[in-house]
């Protein structure tokens, strides 16, 4: 990362200087590599004579003019990112005049060309810190200032950016620097309020457009003019103005930002970002094949998500980068309790909460890189990162449990004090925490060191004694923590008695108390029938893993999985087999036992795709070698079963089938598949549209039945951007030894956008064929020190993530990488990333050897 701004520099910077205004100058229609950006920025420096630095990315830097004297342009360290300021006055004026590099990977300002039509489209993505890929500018979040721009672009374009334009000039001949384009247009935007860097905005291209208006909010949806027909603005834009009701309604604050548009953007890479009243989001959300409601639920989570971002975060934002999580897990937390209170997923949202965020926490939270959700971070490549499972889900699933804790109407009106305190400005986390204090009247300093501070997961255990009748004698709840980090936490959990009645697995009792410590009784359900199923955390108030007893286990595998009247605490209990499965307490054949005869009764469309996805992650991950195939077969028969007895058309015949093509690999399967494909066998009421093809199409050639042929004609049927991603997934994904030594070529070649190196890494990456990965497990280390220094942050990640050799289990790649990491030394960013692999194939170990014992 260029810069690599470290949090002691920018405290010194902010320390130095009062940033009042940027103007922004670009011209966007010359060349494809770069473009020109001219920055005036005006600012004031509390110590005159000081130096400081401005921030600016791989620039071909033509003049700087401070204060009305020419600065030394040999001073700029294009390696670092930095242009020296020395001498500056109380008063100070730069101008900034250069070329800056149009990126392919994501970050700053991206450029994507559309294969169909081949028509031209950017977006930028600046967080954590990529405006200066864009224009020079102070790169840090508490250097607030107000934003004007000025862009030149084609005629034909749209240009979007964090304030509704000004003016729009039609130029009937623009002489540029390299020669001369008709009828160009010049949009100029007004100054902005203040805001960070990180949340300005720019998209242009040929975008097609829908608009309309909710109290007082001009809205826009924007999407590339080949995708247009696919967009369903009715539906994006019901959402959205649910969330502003309701945001409205318990914030007690208006939006602050004018209109609000929402761009969907090719080759974005993250799932949205909260660009002040320019949300850029993730083009996939663009539903151009048939998807099940589970995406259309993550669709409006991630809408509300960016929504609820412009209170929390662009109008008042943190510090630093270490309340991220401040940002991250509020938004995500405000956007489930606005799904369940204001759209149609109502309470399952939190059904949804508890088995994909909370799963994707728990998991994060026990790898070796584990931090406290309000973590250190000391430099830029630390917060890269950490936008992870702690930083949004955690951090959200302790704000539950802080709301049962105080009462979400004290909660909202802290949230509403913090707001109107600290508008426009930044803050961090005992300014939330005052305001908390304040309107629910507790002290929150023991639940903050205890919760935000301390790191790694409890479990959960129901201990008792019944009599000769089967009354509990006694009822407790034990607390465990690992050695390693031994914070007993207090939790406010309920505890469900679970009984059979007529067929169905329904709660008899519930209870709700505060857990303390290593042992809590429970003296309310002393007395008590002994359930057929005891459920603690029950309503998932907490933040905690927790363990079934030997009797309430049984009554899953002998039915009662697929017997609950309610939702959420059948997907409770899915997320604790799952837990003990991956900790080693569970074989993983009786896991998968457990999925065959209980998943066909899955009601809630997200918590069934989440547990075939992780049933075929068990088989293929954490099953004994010798066992896998007849896992994989398993899971096949069950699915095939399914498929045929699905109402047709429905989001779980769907399902059944997007799975199914991850498990098939005996010959039959793989000819049911192709019958499937060529239409000669397709279930009643499923649609075989491009993106099934592809998925079809991928279990054939993975399963050695399709080849590079097969994969050049179905692109030259779907010559998209998405089909051009699923191709390059495809052929890297061919069973040959040929074919793997080209994906790797092309990954470390360095001319892959973005988009098609994350295509191609999963393709490469492919599970089914794990010895043909064996040559690269050392290759891999050979590669990825030069990979995180030389390339830009977003695909280093992605390299070394995606390529480290998770799926060869072996003790060897373990050591391999301890290894690594003592001769090298890496980047703590780059160390953490490998020691986290390095924990997968260990727990991928050891679920091996507890499935083998269970032969």
């Amino acid at each position: 990362m260029a810069g690599n701004l470290t949090r002691d520099e920018a405290r010194e910077r902010a320390r130095l200087l009062d940033v009042e205004s940027y103007s922004v100058e670009l011209d966007l229609t010359e060349g494809e590599e770069r473009f020109e950006s001219i920055t005036t920025v005006r600012f004031s420096c509390a110590e005159p004579g000081a130096t400081t630095f401005i921030d600016l990315a791989e620039a071909k830097l033509r003049s700087a003019t401070l204060n009305g004297a020419e600065l030394d342009v040999s001073t700029y360290d294009p390696a670092k990112g930095r242009l020296p300021l020395p001498g500056l006055a109380a008063a100070n004026e730069l101008r900034v005049d250069a070329d800056l590099v149009y990126m392919r990977t994501g970050e700053g300002l991206h450029r994507f060309v559309d294969p169909v039509d081949q028509k031209v489209y950017l977006h930028s993505q600046f967080e954590t810190a990529d405006a200066h890929r864009m224009y020079a500018c102070f790169d840090q979040p508490d250097l607030k200032a107000t934003f004007e721009l000025s862009t030149l672009v084609p005629s034909d374009w749209e240009v979007v950016s964090n304030a509704a334009p000004e003016t729009v000039e039609e130029l009937e001949e623009h002489q540029g620097r390299h020669g001369t384009l008709q009828q160009a247009k010049r949009w100029h935007f007004p100054a902005t309020p203040v805001m960070s860097t990180y949340i300005t905005a720019l998209i242009a291209g040929p975008y097609s457009v829908v608009r309309d208006e909710h109290d007082g909010i001009p809205l826009g949806v924007y999407c590339r003019a080949s995708l247009a027909e696919h967009l369903d603005a009715g539906n994006v834009f019901e959402v959205t103005k649910q969330g502003f009701d309701f945001f409205h309604e318990v914030f007690g604050l208006r939006y602050p930002f004018g209109k609000y548009d929402q761009l969907f953007v090719p080759e974005f890479n993250a799932g949205a970002m909260e660009n002040a009243g320019a949300v850029t989001l993730l083009e996939d959300y663009i539903f151009r094949s048939r998807v099940t409601d589970a995406m259309v639920e993550r669709r409006a989570e991630t809408i509300l998500h960016e929504m609820a971002h412009m209170w929390f975060g662009d109008l008042v934002t943190m510090r630093w980068w270490d309340d991220l999580w401040l940002n991250e897990s509020f938004a995500t937390y405000m956007s489930v309790l606005c799904q369940a209170e204001a759209t149609r997923w109502g309470q399952s949202a939190w059904t949804t909460f508890a088995n994909v965020e909370k799963s994707w926490a728990y998991r994060q939270d026990q790898l070796p890189s584990t931090h406290p959700i309000a973590a250190d971070i000391p430099d830029m490549q630390a917060v890269e990162v950490n936008f992870d499972g702690i930083t949004y889900a955690k951090g959200a699933s302790v704000l539950k449990q802080l709301v049962a804790y105080v009462g979400l109407d004290n909660f909202l009106a802290g949230v509403r004090d913090y707001f109107g305190e600290h508008a426009w400005g930044n803050t961090e986390l005992k300014d939330l925490l005052s305001a908390l204090e304040r309107t629910s009247g507790r002290d929150l300093s023991s639940w903050s060191k205890e919760w935000l501070e301390t790191t790694w997961v409890n479990t959960l255990r129901p201990s008792f004694t019944v009599d000769d009748e089967g009354r509990f004698l006694a009822f407790d709840v034990l607390q465990e923590a690992p050695a390693d980090h031994p914070t007993l936490r207090s939790h406010r959990i309920a505890i469900g008695l679970y009984s059979w009645s007529d067929g169905s697995l329904v709660r008899v009792r519930r209870v709700e108390l505060d857990i303390v410590g290593a042992r809590t009784a429970v003296p309310q359900l002393v007395g008590e029938t002994q359930p057929d199923l005891v459920l603690l955390n029950d309503d998932d108030l907490t933040y905690a893993k927790i363990r079934l007893d030997e009797r309430s286990l049984r009554t899953l595998v002998d039915g009662g999985i697929a017997a609950f009247t309610e939702s959420l605490p059948r997907a409770l209990c899915w997320s604790a087999a799952w837990d003990m499965t991956r900790d080693a307490e569970t074989a993983t054949r009786d896991y998968v036992s457990l999925v065959v005869s209980g998943v066909h009764s899955i009601t809630d469309i997200t918590v069934l795709q989440t547990v075939l996805r992780q049933a075929t992650q068990a088989v293929r991950l954490y099953a004994d070698p010798a066992w896998r195939a007849q896992g994989l077969a398993d899971l096949a028969a069950a699915l095939r079963r399914l498929i045929g007895t699905a109402e047709p058309g429905s989001d779980h015949q769907l399902s059944y089938v997007n799975a199914f093509t991850g498990v098939a690999t005996s010959p039959d399967d793989l000819a049911f598949i192709q019958d499937i494909l060529s239409g000669t066998a397709v279930p009643e009421g499923l649609t075989v549209d491009a993106d099934l093809r592809w998925s079809l199409i991928h279990a054939l050639v993975s399963g050695g039945v399709l080849g590079p042929d097969d994969i050049a004609a179905e692109l030259r049927r779907d010559p998209t951007a998405t089909g051009e991603r699923s191709a390059a997934m495809c052929q890297a994904s061919v069973p040959t030894a040929e074919a793997k030594s080209a994906a790797w070529a092309a990954i470390l070649g360095g001319t892959l956008s973005g988009a098609m190196l994350r295509a191609t890494i999963v393709g490469f990456a492919d599970p089914s064929h794990p010895e043909l990965l064996e040559p690269y497990g050392e290759r891999y280390f050979d590669e990825v020190g030069r990979v995180w220094s030389a390339w830009s942050s977003d695909s280093a990640q992605r390299f070394a993530i995606g390529c480290y050799p998770a799926i060869l289990v072996d003790p060897v790649i373990v050591a391999r990488t301890q290894d690594h990491i003592s001769a090298t030394e890496p980047p703590h960013a780059l160390r953490r990333l490998l020691l986290e692999g390095a924990d997968g194939v260990s727990r991928a170990l050891r679920a091996r050897a507890k499935d083998a014992s269970a032969a």
